[in-house]
């Protein structure tokens, strides 16, 4: 018997459901939709999450000797040049995320510390942002050296929050239980009309944080063959999977509820919701700040084990086997001992740039926190265009591939379920890009953000665009 078939549907399930799902999810999505954005976790992962992962799984199985992730199915059913492009996008849609990192580092600090919010909402945007930049810099240095140790904690931190988001979730629920004196935030709690959303313009421009809460499924695409059946076993994980994220979004978002009024939300949930609801918590079941501590440190390493990892390994990923036609050589050199050494140049010029924007436009942390949010819901889901993309060409060309899996058998059909994912994501981020409030409300925010929602992902494509023409030169310049 292949021992490396062995995992079950329920196991490739767990596996994925630590991947792609968070607190964070929940809290940043009760900020910009309340109670009413159960009903949304249901649509999002009925009509969007449930086909991507099977996507995902049909491409994972019809490339499984394929190690570049996207860019290797991409290249497969296209051309290299858009795999490189693949690879470019996969690279460059974390520079965002890296810019976030540093200031969720110093929010979990002073939560830890200090028991309160107070530490980075006192400061001005300069003082963050030079701090940020600051921490994001050491983090560059030291992930030239290798980074073993802050690979374990990683491990370690990941699961760690895993637990802590069921365990809030479990608590919050209960606690009316434990506690009779416990009061519901949000009112008619009970009704069915309390969760229906106002489907208007602002309620689409959020649809792109829900995007990117339940993005990230291509992740599991190296599971799908070490199941024991992929055809009927892979299925079946990522509905186990669909269920688990369901229960955790529909119970979180209930709790959030609970602790939160809808229709009066904190502006400071993005950045303090969740250290705030486990303070709540603790206070609920008499144990004081012990929880938000705990939650506070587990999710202040987990910040810098990401913080380390997405800038290491992305640019492996676009440059550890980079084709000289598309990449120059200057951004393929390596020192002795074999550091891309240009590539973390570079990254660290982009976020640097991106750390440093607030103090154009911003006027407190707490905008800080939802622009880069926003704005990281914008950019991220750009790479999952590439995995409907390939799997669009992978039913028009389904007679030169097979796989052990298949989503559906029909290849018009499927490239029908590729075509809906990937206009559903260009519609979510380009939506996406309008700031969540009015221009009246503050007219120089609002411009800065609608700028640079709308600028930062056409220069980051642009960038990808310009390195070909410089690998072209530099090859004539050599004949």
């Amino acid at each position: 018997m292949d021992q490396k078939k062995q995992l079950r549907w329920f196991t490739v399930g767990l596996i994925a459901f630590n991947m792609v799902w968070g607190l964070g999810n929940v809290v940043n999505n009760y900020a910009q939709q309340g109670i009413s954005v159960v009903t949304s976790w249901v649509l999002i992962l009925v009509l969007y999450f449930v086909p991507y992962a099977l996507i995902v799984g049909q491409l994972g199985s019809t490339f499984k000797d394929s190690n570049g992730g996207v860019s290797s199915w991409v290249q497969n059913t296209s051309t290299k040049r858009l795999a490189y492009y693949a690879a470019w996008t996969y690279w460059v849609v974390h520079i965002p995320y890296l810019a976030q990192k540093p200031q969720a580092i110093l929010i979990a600090l002073g939560w830890a510390f200090q028991g309160n919010g107070n530490l980075v909402n006192t400061m001005p945007i300069a003082t963050v942002s030079l701090i940020s930049l600051v921490i994001f810099l050491i983090f560059l240095m030291l992930s030239t050296k290798g980074l073993t140790t802050l690979k374990v904690i990683g491990g370690i931190a990941g699961t760690a929050m895993f637990v802590m988001s069921i365990l809030f979730i479990l608590l919050a629920v209960g606690a009316p239980m434990i506690n009779s004196s416990v009061e519901f935030a949000t009112p008619h709690l009970d009704k069915v009309s309390t969760y229906i959303p106002k489907f208007d313009f602002g309620y689409f421009t959020t649809v792109s944080m829900l995007v990117f809460a339940v993005g990230g499924a291509e992740k599991i695409s190296p599971y799908v063959n070490s199941t024991k059946n992929p055809a009927k076993e892979f299925p079946k994980g990522m509905i186990f999977l669909a269920s688990m994220v369901g229960v955790s979004a529909v119970l979180g978002s209930f709790a959030m509820g609970m602790l939160f009024a809808s229709n009066n939300i904190p502006k400071d949930l993005m950045a303090n919701g969740a250290y705030s609801a486990f303070q709540m918590l603790g206070e609920y079941y008499g144990v004081g700040n012990l929880l938000m501590v705990i939650y506070a440190i587990t999710n202040c390493a987990g910040q810098i084990a990401a913080l380390a990892f997405s800038i290491d390994a992305p640019l492996k990923i676009l440059l550890a086997d980079a084709d000289s036609d598309y990449v120059p050589s200057w951004l393929r050199k390596k020192n002795k001992k074999g550091t891309l050494i240009n590539g973390y140049v570079l990254t660290g010029i982009l976020v640097s740039i991106i750390i440093a924007l607030p103090m154009l436009g911003l006027k407190n942390m707490n905008e800080l926190v939802k622009w880069l949010t926003n704005l990281n819901s914008v950019v991220m889901p750009m790479r999952y265009l590439w995995v409907f993309f390939a799997y669009m060409l992978l039913n028009k060309a389904h007679k030169k591939f097979d796989s052990e899996y298949k989503f559906v058998k029909n290849p018009k059909i499927g490239f029908g379920f590729g075509l809906w994912c990937f206009l559903f994501t260009a519609f979510a981020c380009i939506l996406g890009m309008v700031p969540k409030f009015t221009y009246a409300e503050d007219p120089q925010g609002w411009m800065f953000q609608l700028a640079s929602n709308i600028i930062t992902p056409v220069v980051l494509i642009l960038l990808g665009m310009i390195l070909p023409a410089i690998a072209r030169r530099e090859k004539n310049k050599a004949l």
